[in-house]
């Protein structure tokens, strides 16, 4: 097959791909799709290290999706630093530059790389997420009759945030907190009139996909915020957002995802304003 020449071509053919792939093969895609800077900006030898695989197994990889070689890949790997913005790749350069003195425990250091790492993670929202994508989810969650909203563990904050978000615009939502070892229970009551919107990033809450799965299953629409286009949520959702979060020492912040939270809290309200004079010509019309 040719090889894809854009950013884009590339991840949809690695995405298509991925299940046939071996085990070995499967590890750098996910390290490829969850690091592209690392591939855009590192040699050879020091991706290897940082995906815990042998240089000999990144270029049967870009061999796997039509490239000559690794160097064909990694340019178009380069060229979406290029086209998101002038100078990014220095940023990210620069940023590493002050690793040492994070590790050093210099919390100067830390805050200007936690800084740093977010603003990269909402140009990159930003720039990725159409606008047509947050009017379709606008607009599931504007019909459904009541909002689930599902998370746990370190995205539970999100899913919080929005139970209170969308109380204050009157739309009924449901937080499926799993209290009391409740989460099966509380599952039950969503309906396909319903919609749920859940949040999981890797290593992916299982109790979370199983709910969404099941969700899916009696014909749920689901909005989806997750990681990725290899996450399990993302066959299951109708419309899915993709964060590529903040992440710094092995760290992960919710910035990019927290900014998302607040585009479709604003975007559900100005949704919900438009539809009110609809619904009230057609009382009136019932009248």
């Amino acid at each position: 097959m040719p090889a894809p020449t854009t950013f884009a071509e590339l991840r949809a053919a690695i995405s298509a791909g991925y299940p046939g792939l071996s085990k070995r093969l499967q590890q750098i895609a996910q390290f490829a799709l969850r690091h592209p800077n690392d591939l855009a900006l590192e040699t050879i030898a020091v991706i290897a290290g940082r995906a815990k695989v042998q240089p000999s197994s990144l270029i049967r990889f870009a061999k796997a999706f039509g490239y000559d070689g690794f160097s064909g890949m990694q340019r178009v790997f380069r060229s979406r630093l290029i086209e998101r913005s002038p100078g990014y790749g220095e940023r990210i350069e620069a940023l590493r530059r002050t690793s040492r003195a994070a590790r050093r425990g210099s919390a100067a250091g830390v805050l200007h790389e936690f800084a740093t790492a977010a603003i990269g993670a909402l140009e990159h929202l930003r720039d990725e997420t159409p606008g047509a994508k947050l009017e379709r989810a606008t607009d599931l969650l504007a019909r459904a009759e009541i909002v689930h909203l599902l998370a746990q563990r370190r995205s539970f904050p999100v899913a919080a945030y929005l139970a209170y978000a969308f109380s204050h615009l009157e739309r009924p939502t449901h937080l499926l907190d799993g209290v009391g070892g409740m989460l099966n229970e509380q599952a039950r009551c969503i309906r396909p009139r319903d919609a749920l919107v859940a949040i999981s990033f890797r290593p992916y809450a299982p109790e979370v996909m199983r709910v969404a799965a099941e969700a899916a299953e009696r014909g749920v629409p689901i909005v989806g915020v997750t990681d990725g286009p290899l996450s399990p949520l993302m066959p299951l959702a109708a419309v899915c957002f993709e964060v590529e979060e903040a992440e710094v020492l092995s760290f992960r912040s919710l910035s990019a995802t927290m900014c998302l939270a607040l585009a479709l809290t604003v975007g559900l309200g100005a949704r919900l304003r438009k539809a009110k004079p609809r619904r009230r010509r057609a009382a009136a019309a019932r009248a």
